[in-house]
């Protein structure tokens, strides 16, 4: 009778163990995917933006055409980008065009001035400020979960119940160097 309540602890024990290490899992896992929806919020707004911002330059830049559908082409790229690899390195493909698209600007003291450019560049800046720290949020909780299910015992638990490593929103090389735009 004493082996059977052994018994039957040890497996009530296991048992509370595994259910604790799973539901840890999927708090985190909820917790990147939340962060994720964060960024993919903030990315929306950002392509909002860009059009009408776009449509801003072409009345007083219409011969930068080029810069102007590069920025377009790249929007539209990154908003049809899947997984979190590809949507990074897009997004850092339309963050490079936007500072050229902000750097025409310098060379055009009346769209400098104009106060709908003024304000959607303003816009555009929180904008970018704000994916800047779902970023940070979202790597945040990446690196806790990555964590979570590397560690022993606990990566052990992590294999049995399919759970992989989640990928980081990182810069492109790119992204980390100074853009330089010529006219």
């Amino acid at each position: 009778m004493e082996i059977l309540l052994v018994l039957g602890g040890a497996i009530v024990v296991l048992i509370t163990t595994l259910a604790g290490y799973y539901n840890r899992f999927i708090k985190l896992t909820n917790k990147v995917q939340s962060a994720w929806s964060d960024i993919d919020t903030h990315l929306k707004k950002r392509y909002d933006l860009i059009p009408n911002l776009v449509s801003t330059i072409k009345g007083y830049a219409s011969h930068e055409k080029d810069t102007l559908e590069n920025v377009v082409k790249l929007r539209n790229q990154a908003q049809s980008a899947s997984g979190t690899k590809d949507q990074a390195q897009a997004e850092t493909m339309l963050s490079g065009a936007l500072k050229s698209l902000f750097a025409l600007s310098e060379a055009y003291p009346d769209l400098k001035a104009n106060t709908n450019f003024l304000e959607l560049q303003n816009t555009l800046k929180k904008v970018e400020d704000d994916i800047n720290l779902a970023r940070r949020y979202y790597n945040g909780s990446v690196q806790a979960f990555n964590t979570a299910i590397q560690m022993f015992p606990a990566n052990l638990l992590a294999n049995l119940f399919g759970f992989k490593d989640a990928e980081f929103f990182e810069a492109e090389v790119g992204e980390r160097e100074n853009i330089s735009t010529e006219f």
